[in-house]
């Protein structure tokens, strides 16, 4: 693991990126005065396929939209 001041990571920070892209490096540590405070790490994009914050959370009966009733939902608006 390499470990780089903030001034060398600003002026050499297309090469670090090279080393990350490449392989080469796993994680760059960045320091300030000699203390670690950042890690620059490769880019992994997020592939989970959650829709909404409950998907796969809630149980939906399979008749759920069946429409028994409409026409008095609808008297309660106003519109039937």
């Amino acid at each position: 693991m390499t470990q780089v001041n903030v001034l060398e990571a600003k002026n050499g920070l297309s090469a670090l990126l090279g080393l990350i892209e490449s392989g080469r490096e796993q994680s760059i540590i960045i320091a300030r005065r000699g203390k670690p405070v950042a890690r620059l790490v490769p880019y992994t994009p997020d592939t989970s396929a959650r829709v909404g914050i409950a998907a796969s959370e809630m149980l939906v009966a399979e008749d759920w939209d069946m429409h028994e009733g409409d026409e008095e939902i609808a008297g309660l608006f106003g519109v039937a």
